[in-house]
C-alpha cells in the first residue's frame, strides 16, 4: 500500500517528514517519492492533502472501567448536590440491579455540600446505588448499598467517612472504596466485553492504536483475551497486573512482555497515596493518606525485578512522589542493570528539589495533560502557594525525563488530541492559560503521545514512529496539527489494517 499526496510526520528527528509512505504487510516499508509510487503498487491511497502521524498511545487508561462507565449515570460537570441527585433519580439500574454512576466532585459544589447516603436514598429508594467520584478514589453509597457490607467497611489504607455519632455517612475513600467495589459491585464478564467492543470502536475513531491498561485486576486479562480470540481487538494492550502477584508470576516464569503482538503482560501497579479531589494526596505537610510506604515500595520494586516486571507507581502529592523516587534510588543498583523501565503515574505535585531526579534515576513520568486543565481550580484551592511545581510538564521534559501522556479515562475522556491540546495550550473554554510556563510545544506533546509510550513498553525500535521496519500503526488527520491544533481524526490503521474509516475519503 502507498499513501501519497499528503504530509507524513514520522516523529523522528532525523527524518521528520515524508511526502508519501509505503506499507508492506504489517510494517512500514519506507517513504517514497510520488514518481516511485506510480510504479510501486496498484494499491495507492490518495491522502488529498491530509496528514499522517504515528498512531496514538494512551499511556494510562482504565479501559474496561471506562468502557462500562459509558453506560452509567454521568455526574461530570454537576455544579451542586441537587443536580447530581436529579441525574441519579432520572436513571435506572445497570447490570446486576445496581444504580452505578461516576464523575461527582463535591469540591465543585457550593456551600460545603457533601454527599451522604441519606440524600441519595431520597432518589434511589431501596435500589442499591454506588457512585464513584471523578477521581475514582471515593465511593458514594446509599443505605441499601451500605447494607451489603453488613458493617464490614474498615480496611488498612482506607477511609470511612463518619458523622458526629460515628455512623458511616455513605462515603468511602481509597482502599475502603476499592474493597467495597470488588466485593459487592461485581459486573459479569459478558457486560464488560460488550462494553469494551463498543469502546474499541470509539478508541479507533480517536486514533488510538495502543493502550497501557491500568485496570490492574487479573480479570482484565481474561476480558482482553476474549476480544483477541474473537477478532475484536483493534489496538495493542500493555496490561498492568497487581503488585502482590509478583512472586506468583515469577514462580510461573511469566515476565513482562509475555503475550502476542496485540496483548502483553506489562508492569506491576502500586498506589502510594490518594488524589487531589478526595484530598487524600500525601503531602510534605503531613496531610493525606499513605497507602504504600517508601520501604514497602522498595520491597515491591525488588520483587518486580526478580519477576522481570517494571513498576508503575501512582503518586500525586509531593511527599508520595519523594517517597517513590527514594525507593527507586534505594533499589537502582538491582533494577537498572536489568533495563527495567519504571514509571511514576501522575506526578501531579513535585517539590522543586525532586523534579530533576526522574531523569537522573531513569524513571519516567506517565502523566495526563488534561488533568492540568480540569484540576486547576482545585489545585489553586487545596495547594495554595505550591502550584509552581504542579503539573510541571515542560519542566520535566526540559530536565530530560521521559514524559508519556495518557487520559486516565474514565476520569478524563479517552481522546489523545484533546490531551495534546491541553498540553500545548494549558487551557480550555477560552480561559487564560494556567501556568503558561509549563506549555509544551506541539512536537513535545505528540512525542509524549506516540514514541514515549512505546519506549515504556521497550518497543521504541519498532513502534511510535513511521520509519522503515516500524509497525504500520498510524492515524490520518484532516489537517496539520503543527499549523492547526484543532485537527481531527479521519482514519486509523493498526498493523497495516484499517480499523476506522478506510479510504477512499470524500
Amino acid at each position: 500500500m502507498i499513501l501519497e499526496n499528503g504530509l507524513v510526520r514520522t516523529l523522528d528527528a532525523q527524518i521528520p517528514t515524508q511526502r508519501a509512505l509505503a506499507i508492506a504487510g504489517e510494517r512500514v516499508a519506507g517513504g517514497v517519492s510520488v514518481h516511485e509510487t506510480a510504479l510501486a503498487s496498484p494499491d495507492v491511497v490518495d491522502l488529498g492533502g491530509r496528514v499522517v502521524l504515528p498512531g496514538f498511545s494512551d499511556a494510562h487508561v482504565h479501559f474496561p472501567t471506562w468502557a462500562l462507565a459509558r453506560s452509567e449515570v454521568a455526574l461530570d460537570g454537576c455544579t451542586s448536590l441537587a443536580e447530581a441527585l436529579a441525574r441519579v433519580g432520572a436513571a435506572g439500574p445497570q447490570p446486576g440491579g445496581v444504580i452505578r454512576g461516576h464523575g461527582w466532585r463535591s469540591g465543585d459544589w457550593p456551600g460545603g455540600e457533601e454527599p451522604s447516603a441519606a440524600r441519595l436514598d431520597e432518589v434511589t429508594g431501596a435500589t442499591p446505588a454506588a457512585l464513584l467520584a471523578k477521581d475514582y478514589h471515593s465511593l458514594w453509597l446509599n443505605s441499601a448499598a451500605l447494607a451489603l457490607a453488613d458493617g464490614d467497611l474498615e480496611v488498612a489504607g482506607g477511609v470511612v467517612v463518619r458523622d458526629g455519632r460515628g455512623e458511616p455517612t455513605g462515603v468511602l475513600r481509597e482502599e475502603a472504596a476499592w474493597r467495597f467495589k470488588e466485593r459487592h459491585l461485581v459486573v459479569p464478564d459478558d457486560a464488560y466485553v460488550e462494553a469494551m467492543r463498543a469502546g474499541l470502536k470509539l478508541a479507533a475513531a480517536r486514533g488510538v492504536t495502543a493502550v497501557h491498561d491500568k485496570d490492574g485486576w487479573l480479570g482484565a486479562l481474561r476480558l482482553w483475551q476474549r476480544l483477541e480470540r474473537d477478532g475484536s481487538l483493534t489496538l495493542r494492550v500493555w496490561q498492568s497486573v497487581p503488585a502482590d502477584q509478583a512472586d506468583a508470576l515469577a514462580a510461573l516464569g511469566l515476565a513482562s512482555g509475555l503475550g502476542s503482538p496485540l496483548l502483553r503482560l506489562g508492569y506491576l501497579k502500586v498506589f502510594m497515596d490518594g488524589t487531589l479531589g478526595s484530598q487524600t494526596a500525601l503531602l510534605l505537610d503531613g496531610s493525606g493518606v499513605r497507602i504504600t510506604g517508601r520501604d514497602e515500595l522498595a520491597a515491591i520494586i525488588l520483587a518486580g525485578a526478580r519477576a522481570g516486571f517494571p513498576v508503575a507507581v501512582h503518586a500525586i502529592g509531593d511527599r508520595a512522589n519523594r517517597d517513590a523516587l527514594d525507593a527507586f534510588e534505594q533499589t537502582r543498583a538491582v533494577w537498572a542493570p536489568l533495563g527495567l523501565r519504571h514509571r511514576v503515574e501522575h506526578a501531579q505535585l513535585l517539590d522543586p528539589a525532586d523534579l530533576p531526579r526522574f531523569a537522573a534515576l531513569g524513571v519516567a513520568c506517565s502523566v495526563q495533560f488534561t488533568h492540568a486543565t480540569s484540576d486547576r481550580d482545585l489545585a489553586d484551592r487545596f495547594w495554595t502557594g505550591r502550584t509552581a511545581g504542579a503539573y510541571a510538564y515542560r519542566s520535566l521534559v526540559d530536565s530530560g525525563a521521559v514524559v508519556a501522556n495518557g487520559s486516565d479515562a474514565p476520569i478524563e475522556e479517552l481522546d489523545p488530541l484533546a490531551g495534546v491540546r491541553a498540553g500545548v495550550r494549558r487551557t480550555v473554554d477560552g480561559r487564560p492559560p494556567w501556568h503558561p510556563e509549563q506549555e509544551l510545544t506541539v512536537e513535545q506533546a505528540f512525542a509524549a503521545t506516540s514514541p514515549a509510550p512505546a519506549w515504556l513498553c521497550g518497543d521504541e525500535r519498532w513502534r511510535g514512529r513511521l520509519l522503515p521496519g516500524y509497525a504500520a500503526d498510524l492515524v490520518v488527520l484532516d489537517r496539520d496539527p503543527w499549523e492547526d491544533l484543532d485537527a481531527e481524526v479521519v482514519a486509523t490503521m493498526v498493523a497495516g489494517r484499517w480499523v476506522h474509516n478506510p479510504p477512499p475519503w470524500g
